[in-house]
C-alpha cells in the first residue's frame, strides 16, 4: 500500500471520526454550556435593569454567580470542558466540512475555523476561572485594552474601526437570520409536536435577535472609538447592555434585550437536542 493510499485512509478515518458520535457529543456538550451562559447572562441583565444587580452582566458575572452555587467549582469545569467541546466539534467543521449543503467549501469552513478560534478562548477562560487564575475578568476592561493596543499599532485606529463594523454587521446578519427563521435548516424538527415548534421558534427568533442587538451595539461604540480615537469609547457586553437602559425607551429596552438572551439560553438547550451534526 502506497504512500498516497495510506493518506486518504488516513483522511478517511479522520473524517468519519470527526462526523461520529464523539463529534455530536461535543457539539451538544457545547451548546448546552453556551445556553447556561447566556441564560446566566440574560438574568443578571434583568436585575440590572430593575436595579437590583449588583454583578456584571457578562461572561465573568456568570461565572462568578455560577461558582457561588452549590457544586460550583464542578459545574465550573464541566462549563469549560463542554466550550472545549465546541472549539473541537467547529475544528472539525473547519477541517472536514459543515453539515448541509456546501459543507466542505471555503465559505462554509473558514466561518467554523473563525468559532472554533473563539470558543477556544472562551473554554481557556472559564477553566483557567474555574482553576481559580482569575481567567475570565471584566469584559468592558478587556475591551478598552485591547481597543488600545491595537489603537497603539501602525494603522490601528483603522483596524479597530473595521473590526466595528464587521462585528456590527455580525449582529444584523445574526438578528436577520434569526427573524427569518433559517436555524429550522439545521435543526431536526420532523415529527415534533405544535407546542415543541412554537417553543424553537420564539426562543430562537427572539434570542437571536436580542443576541443580534448586543453584537451590532457592541460593534457601534468600537466604530466610535476608532472615530473619536478614544479607546475609553469601546465597551464589553456589560456596558453594551448597561447602554440599553440609557435610550429613549428607558430599562425596557434592557428588559426586553436581557429576556432575549435568557430566550437564546433556553434555544442553546433546545439546539443541543435537535442540531444536526
Amino acid at each position: 500500500m502506497n504512500a498516497r493510499v495510506l493518506a486518504a485512509t488516513g483522511r478517511g478515518r479522520a473524517r468519519r471520526a470527526a462526523n461520529g458520535s464523539a463529534a455530536e457529543g461535543a457539539a451538544r456538550a457545547g451548546l448546552t454550556a453556551r445556553g447556561v451562559i447566556y441564560l446566566l447572562v440574560g438574568v443578571l441583565a434583568l436585575q440590572i435593569a430593575f436595579g437590583a444587580g449588583n454583578r456584571q452582566a457578562d461572561r465573568g458575572g456568570a461565572l462568578a454567580e455560577l461558582s457561588d452555587k452549590p457544586f460550583g467549582a464542578v459545574l465550573l469545569w464541566a462549563l469549560g470542558a463542554g466550550l472545549a467541546g465546541m472549539a473541537l466539534w467547529r475544528l472539525s467543521e473547519a477541517l472536514f466540512g459543515v453539515t448541509g449543503k456546501d459543507g466542505r467549501t471555503a465559505k462554509k469552513r473558514l466561518p467554523a475555523a473563525a468559532r472554533c478560534v473563539f470558543y477556544a478562548f472562551v473554554a481557556y477562560s472559564v477553566l483557567a476561572f474555574a482553576a481559580g487564575a482569575g481567567g475570565s475578568g471584566s469584559s468592558d476592561r478587556q475591551s478598552r485594552d485591547v481597543t488600545a493596543r491595537v489603537m497603539d499599532m501602525p494603522a490601528g485606529r483603522w483596524l479597530v474601526g473595521a473590526a466595528g463594523a464587521a462585528v456590527v454587521v455580525a449582529g444584523v446578519v445574526i438578528g436577520v437570520q434569526a427573524a427569518r427563521r433559517t436555524f429550522h435548516k439545521k435543526m431536526k424538527l420532523g415529527g415534533l409536536g405544535p407546542r415543541v415548534r412554537r417553543l424553537v421558534d420564539v426562543t430562537g427568533v427572539a434570542g437571536g435577535v436580542a443576541r443580534g442587538l448586543v453584537f451590532a451595539g457592541a460593534g457601534t461604540f468600537a466604530v466610535r472609538a476608532a472615530v473619536d480615537y478614544e479607546p475609553d469609547r469601546a465597551k464589553g457586553m456589560d456596558d453594551t447592555l448597561r447602554s440599553f437602559a440609557d435610550t429613549p425607551l428607558g430599562p425596557w429596552l434592557l428588559v426586553c434585550v436581557a429576556a432575549g438572551l435568557v430566550l437564546f439560553g433556553v434555544f442553546s438547550f433546545v439546539l443541543a437536542r435537535l442540531r444536526r451534526v
